[in-house]
């Protein structure tokens, strides 16, 4: 899995340079954030000396990307291949959430849980999906495979897949008449 993350994002670097390329992907925030969330992974799949062993390192890896990028992301919560975090700082992710492959999220993303009624929960996210920058996954909802959450988005209702979802009101469109000059 790490693998597929890493090549999300070697793909999105602009240098035409490999070895530039490949540095920039592994020292990007990003990736150090899913090398440690796959780390973590490891390790509960292993023994329980291994676990005990590297546990204390991987606790310590998660808190120095929380205190040094702002990206929160639980070892509880699923994540398929080729996560891609775009940009750093201000990303939190509940402990029971489930993300698909190949999603693409961006700085200040919040997929959160919800604590009341029949939407307590966090939500599911389908694979091929790119959330905004800003934009808020609320509560036990689903969204569909390959959709597209825009900028500041507030969701907290189910999407449905191939969706665009804006944020409202983003911009209202007042008149259809032009920009006339009035004489």
């Amino acid at each position: 899995m790490l693998k597929k993350d890493f090549l999300r994002m070697y793909e999105t670097h602009t240098s035409t340079n490999p070895l530039k390329k490949g540095i920039a992907t592994l020292l990007a925030p990003g990736f150090r954030a899913m090398v440690v969330y796959r780390f973590g992974k490891w390790i509960k799949r292993n023994n329980k000396i291994v676990q005990i062993v590297l546990l204390p390192l991987y606790f310590l890896l998660n808190q120095r990307l929380k205190s040094k990028w702002g990206i929160q992301i639980p070892l509880s919560a699923q994540i398929g291949e080729g996560f891609y975090i775009g940009h750093f700082g201000g990303i939190t992710i509940a402990s029971d959430a489930i993300i698909g492959k190949n999603v693409n999220i961006s700085q200040l993303v919040t997929i959160g849980e919800s604590g009341q009624g029949d939407k307590a929960g966090a939500p599911t996210i389908g694979n091929d999906v790119y959330i905004g920058a800003g934009a808020k996954v609320i509560g036990k909802i689903k969204v569909g495979n390959n959709v597209k959450i825009g900028a500041n988005a507030v969701i907290y209702k189910d999407i449905p897949e191939n969706a665009v979802v804006v944020s409202y009101p983003g911009y209202k469109i007042i008149s259809h008449k032009g920009n006339k000059r009035l004489s």
